[in-house]
């Protein structure tokens, strides 16, 4: 019976771990990426541009098509021609009516076409390379925005928890205390207002931990909103607060932002490079193309229905030129409107370059400010704490009041939310960082 209960409690505690994932920082960022709905749309772009890519190789490979078909002409076209053709004796302006056609006819035939040469569909194939890099460049922003949502929305969580765990530490004084002054007005040494005041710091309290603990429950399904997560099954995160403090004082040194470092900035080159390929796309479609075409078929005449008789046999190789001669202009308008974007880009290269070292300075000085806002914080926190504790060891003695004790534990409650709204500040700042030296991810 033992072993029975063993192994059940076993099988419970092994399916508590399945449907428990713990996660560290970088390991919601790696599930983030991978299973995110953006992502995967993404990545079937990136599978669509290969299909694009071979669409414009399949329109210079050949081409080839057959045919058939079989006419019943009800009414045999009429003619008519001049009868000295046949006869000089003729009176001028005589004719003869002739039937040019049999009731039955036929064609069948297969033909091939060939795209010999086309400076332009050259261009679309040396484009190739570019349409794949331009498709993973955006699935690299793709990854680039979700590991942003989702560290920062891991910070959240980490707060969140870490508050609640303070709050509680503030309800277990608050209810010691409250039972330590219920004592003392049984003997009378207290007035039941006193009794009063910390009942009502303790409801407070508890109102405001019931908050927290719906805003982490939030926060959670936010988290795993942003991984791609199912929000129907929990997860536990590995990671703790300091560990993510130690690391953001670590990088508070300034460094220039590289351009080259930034998703964005690479995606604006790349689609610099495919508009020049339009250019040289529309100026080469000045240039002649060349193509070849065969046709093998078979023509059917016949006075009765009969497709298995008369049939003649037909063959044709053509070699065709075609030159571009005059577009009214439409190629210099299509270069020209060309050119103009390619402007655009540059000046968005240089306001992009611009909008790095900005985002660079104000997130290097945000953080710079919130570690020095947090550790004030911290210091307040210390002081407000050391308040508690000595305005209870006087209200204990007889030489504080009630009062007294009831505003430290306010300022207390004030000073731990300030630490904790400038930590997720700091992290917050960290996070913008990363992201202005384009660090978010590492691939």
């Amino acid at each position: 019976m033992r072993k029975a209960v063993l192994l059940v409690l076993g099988l419970i505690t092994s399916l508590s771990s399945v449907a428990q994932q713990s996660f560290s920082i970088q390991e919601a960022v790696n599930y983030g990426i991978t299973h995110h709905t953006d992502v995967k749309n993404a990545l079937v772009k990136r599978q669509d541009t290969e299909m694009e890519i071979k669409e414009i190789k399949a329109t210079g490979l050949p081409k080839i098509n057959g045919s058939f078909q079989y006419t019943y002409n009800a009414i045999v076209p009429t003619q008519l021609i001049d009868a000295q053709n046949f006869d000089p004796t003729a009176p001028e302006g005589e004719v003869v009516k002739f039937k040019f056609g049999v009731p039955w006819s036929g064609q069948t035939g297969i033909g091939v076409n060939q795209l010999i040469y086309d400076a332009t569909w050259l261009v679309g194939l040396r484009a190739a390379d570019t349409y794949r890099r331009l498709a993973d460049q955006e699935i690299s922003q793709s990854k680039q925005t979700i590991a942003e949502n989702v560290i920062k929305a891991y910070y959240s969580v980490l707060v969140a928890e870490e508050r609640a765990e303070i709050l509680k530490l503030n309800i277990s004084r608050i209810d010691s205390l409250e039972r330590n002054t219920a004592e003392m007005f049984k003997q009378g040494f207290v007035e039941k207002i006193d009794l009063d005041r910390l009942s009502v710091q303790k409801n407070n309290l508890k109102t405001e931990l019931t908050k927290v603990e719906n805003l982490t429950s939030l926060s959670y399904q936010l988290l795993k909103f942003q991984m791609g997560y199912n929000v129907m099954e929990p997860i536990v995160l590995k990671d703790n607060l300091k560990e993510q403090e130690n690391k953001a004082i670590m990088q508070v040194a300034y460094t220039e932002v590289n351009p080259e470092e930034r998703i964005e900035y690479q995606l604006l080159k790349t689609n610099r490079d495919l508009i020049e390929l339009n250019v040289e796309r529309y100026q080469k479609s000045a240039l002649p193309n060349v193509y070849f075409s065969g046709s093998l078929g078979a023509g059917h005449s016949n006075t009765t229905f009969n497709p298995f008789q008369r049939w003649f046999g037909s063959s044709a190789l053509t070699i065709g030129l075609n030159i571009p001669i005059y577009d009214s202009g439409l190629r210099k308008i299509q270069v020209e409107r060309q050119r103009l974007n390619l402007i655009q880009i540059d000046n968005t290269a240089e306001m992009l370059k611009n909008t790095f070292a900005l985002q660079n300075d104000q997130a290097t000085i945000s953080l710079t400010n919130g570690l020095e806002n947090l550790e004030v914080q911290k210091r307040n926190m210390a002081l407000a704490e050391e308040i508690v504790r000595v305005s209870k060891i006087k209200y204990e003695e007889g030489v504080g009041s009630n009062i007294e004790v009831v505003n430290a534990e306010n300022d207390l409650r004030q000073s731990q939310t300030n630490y904790f709204a400038a930590l997720y500040d700091v992290l917050v700042a960290k996070v913008d960082l990363d992201k202005a030296h384009g660090k978010l991810i590492s691939e």
